[in-house]
């Protein structure tokens, strides 16, 4: 018998719910430990216990989910980013895959993705940490979503130690007083086109789900049913999308069979919205992010609507731009045509350009 697949998460995590609706959907049997992941020194530099199980490696960011993998000695090694971790599930577990078997509808499943896991994660940290009474909510919750038996004085420290610290990380996604308009704005904008999109289309990749939409989930688990400044937003422009994310939180029992992804050729102009509302926005800050870094530049400094952005270099985001264009040179001379038309007038063309 196949033993679960290990990994440890918090409640509040985006990341964390991804990978859990993940692997409810693909039936993989898991064992959920929760609290913060360890890395060296994280639990002494936030001034908090190291919530793990004795005996589990750090890995080398504390980053949530973290899944633990036995090597080939049987040693348990940790392992972060939920994008090669769902193509290492892929690898490992077979059947009901959420990556789309037509090569160009997985290019554009890849990219939604990376829009979910780089963008809408900005709006999880603007509203989560900007607006005070989002701030008063997280900062009493969070400590106990991570042990719900947290004596009252050891909660009180974390949530004046966690609050302090996110509040004082917003310049990190870009978010203030200038850029605030951006962010929301565009949140308001995704609820309205993906809402529409869910009006003929179960999921964003057809009638079952991909990759991309388990991102998406995760960030609108948060957006949508725990802070309250973005899901007051939801519920007056998108109350379709708030429904969604309670159906997609367990579809362990959904069907699911190959005509259920949609065709290359029926690609609906709402997908294509979608596209173009990233292009808009993402595009050019991973852009500008890029070249800063390459630049060896402290700032990265672009033009999004109009507004002034500014943020600090993310030298993660750069290795994510060059794994989209890593994909998008994987294709086929026919396939990567095809996904250049698809993309070109959204923006996002600028990416594999």
């Amino acid at each position: 018998m196949t033993s679960p697949v290990l990994l440890q998460g918090v409640p509040n995590s985006p990341y964390t719910r991804k990978m859990l609706a993940l692997l409810r959907y693909r039936r993989i049997a898991y064992e959920f430990l929760i609290g913060v992941p360890e890395a060296a020194g994280l639990g002494a530099s936030m001034g908090m216990p190291a919530f793990r199980r004795d005996g589990l490696p750090a890995a080398n960011v504390g980053l949530a989910p973290t899944f633990y993998w036995p090597d080939a000695s049987g040693t348990l090694t940790a392992s972060v980013d939920s994008t090669p971790i769902i193509r290492r599930l892929e690898r490992e577990h077979a059947g009901r895959s959420v990556l789309p078997s037509d090569p160009v509808l997985a290019f554009l499943d890849y990219l939604l993705e990376e829009y979910a896991d780089e963008w809408l994660t900005k709006s999880v940290m603007h509203f989560r940490w900007y607006h005070p009474e989002d701030i008063e909510k997280a900062g009493a919750i969070l400590p106990l979503a991570l042990d719900t038996q947290l004596a009252p004085q050891a909660a009180e420290l974390f949530t004046k130690m966690i609050t302090k610290r996110q509040t004082g990380r917003l310049h990190v996604v870009g978010s203030n007083e200038t850029t605030r308009k951006v962010i929301e704005s565009s949140y308001v904008r995704f609820l309205k086109l993906f809402s529409a999109h869910l009006e003929g289309n179960a999921f964003l990749m057809g009638a079952r789900p991909g990759a991309s939409d388990f991102a998406v989930f995760g960030q609108l688990t948060q957006l949508t049913q725990f802070d309250p400044t973005p899901m007051a937003l939801t519920l007056a422009h998108a109350p379709r999308v708030f429904a969604w994310v309670e159906h997609a939180e367990d579809l362990c029992g959904a069907a699911c069979t190959e005509d259920d992804w949609v065709e290359r050729d029926a690609i609906p102009e709402t997908l294509l919205a979608l596209l173009a509302e990233m292009g808009r926005t993402y595009v050019p800050v991973m852009l500008a992010n890029e070249k800063a870094i390459n630049a060896g530049h402290v700032e990265v400094r672009t033009e999004v609507d109009g507004t002034t952005w500014v943020q600090d270099p993310f030298p993660y985001q750069g290795k994510c731009l060059a794994w989209v264009r890593d994909e998008h040179r994987k294709l086929s001379i026919s396939d990567r045509t095809a996904v250049d038309g698809l993309l070109q007038g959204t923006g996002c063309e600028a990416l594999v350009q």
